[in-house]
């Protein structure tokens, strides 16, 4: 079987490579035995045609910028990896209509920025957004801070270009805003992860930007006064367009510029008017203060970054909760951190209850990985225990596989298998990832 000589011919010679390291945020590397970089869709329809019909393994490759191991190769036999980084086309934009169509490899920047530039607007923020792509967000269904009000990507996809088993283009969707003629396919392959096909384009809806945008800010002396302020704003009937918080240790780690001495526990909002404005002060009350989101928005993109250059490394687990669950798992984090003797802290989308719950460590010292590991399936239970979930919005991939089971139920679980089943028989496309039950 000639692996090369077939995707060769398929994308050219020069689109070829063997031997390929790949890695994601998450630390982990695999090697792709061959990477091909297909031009459009119908290279990559294909690439899978001839993979399927050979029982060569497919991994979907986009920007690499997620946290689960998602996009790294974990081959058992011969495996084919799929880069959609030249299937990078806008088919068409339309302000009029508030809805543009994009291919997988265009960049979550160039889609916000197209929009921005027409008056518009792509909510989905997910990190990264110059080395994400499209393709990467829809099929992890990425989130970000302004998911609390205007939801994770799906909500914003009208439909999908994918290349399915056994190598078929098709289309779920289109640029129409209402659809139920069918099951919803769409959805199903959007947080899939490459496990049921490969999305190769997709319908985006828009909206107008918003007037103004102001950060509304207030620090804490304690995580339960921190959790109980954002009890208050969401009593409060304003929906602010973002509502995250920090917890202290981070806060050290990375200072923030806009407040002299760090707190115990921060709160953030913003605010897309002056009455959500002054509403958001009054609820986060006294020292709640406001600045502009260009600087807050800088700033918080490098916790993570802080976080990881303390000691070298970090682990850092999306956990999800009910949010009248929010501050005992924060609290429990520290817990389980101080149980493992690790340096630990964490932040996150606190409107969603959604935690990054992160241990730092040094990557040489064998010992204290090992209690990383140990700690992180301990937040898997916890998150569990708290009615939660073991991710909110960065999936399985391959460090959480084998976590669903027990939060599923058995026939829960069975139902997802079954859906894999269906739409990939042989079992080729991405490989050892979105597994739900343990493999051994």
């Amino acid at each position: 079987m000639d692996l090369v000589g077939a995707a060769a011919r398929i994308v050219g010679g020069a689109h070829v490579e063997q031997d390929v390291p790949i890695t994601d945020m998450s630390g982990l590397v695999g090697v792709a035995p061959v990477l091909a970089r297909p031009a459009d869709a119908e290279q990559v329809r294909a690439l899978v045609a001839w993979a399927y019909a050979h029982d060569v393994a497919i991994l979907p490759v986009g920007g690499c910028s997620g946290y689960s191991g998602g996009v790294v190769p974990v081959f058992q036999g011969p495996g084919l990896a799929i880069s959609l980084e030249r299937v990078n086309r806008v088919r068409s934009l339309d302000p009029l209509l508030w809805r543009m169509e994009v291919e997988a490899g265009v960049r979550t920047a160039t889609v916000q920025r197209l929009a921005r530039e027409n008056g518009l607007y792509f909510p989905p923020d997910p990190g990264a957004p110059e080395q994400s792509q499209i393709g990467g967000n829809l099929a992890t269904n990425a989130g970000g801070p302004h998911t609390f009000k205007y939801g994770v990507t799906s909500r914003w996809v009208m439909g999908v270009e994918a290349v399915i088993a056994p190598g078929e283009l098709v289309r779920f969707g289109g640029p129409v805003r209402k659809d139920v003629a069918g099951y919803d396919l769409r959805g199903l392959l959007i947080g899939s992860e490459g496990t049921l096909g490969i999305i190769t384009a997709a319908w985006l809806a828009l909206m107008p930007a918003p007037s103004q945008a102001t950060a509304v800010l207030a620090g804490f002396d304690s995580i339960a006064a921190g959790v109980d302020a954002v009890a208050t704003v969401l009593a409060s009937g304003v929906v602010p367009a973002t509502l995250e918080y920090l917890e202290g240790r981070c806060l050290q780690l990375a200072p923030p510029p806009f407040l002299d001495t760090p707190p115990r526990f921060l709160v953030i909002c913003e605010a897309e008017s002056e009455a959500e404005r002054s509403a958001l002060l009054e609820a986060l009350g006294e020292g709640a203060f406001s600045c502009a989101p260009a600087q807050l928005w800088r700033w918080r993109g490098g916790v993570s970054l802080a976080a990881r250059a303390a000691l070298g490394e970090k682990l850092s687990e999306d956990i999800v909760v009910p949010l009248d669950r929010l501050g005992e798992a924060i609290e429990r984090v520290l817990e389980i951190g101080a149980r493992h003797r690790l340096d630990t802290t964490s932040w996150g989308h606190a409107g969603d209850g959604n935690l990054h719950a992160t241990f730092m460590y040094n990557p040489a010292d064998t010992a204290t990985a090992e209690r990383v590991q140990a700690a992180a399936l301990e937040l898997f239970e916890l998150a569990r225990a708290l009615g939660g979930s073991v991710s909110g919005e960065h999936g399985l991939g391959l460090l959480k596989a084998g976590q669903l089971l027990g939060q599923w139920s058995e026939a829960a679980v069975q139902a997802h298998e079954h859906v894999k089943q269906a739409l990939d028989p042989k079992g080729l496309f991405n490989p050892g990832k979105k597994l739900p039950r343990p493999t051994r």
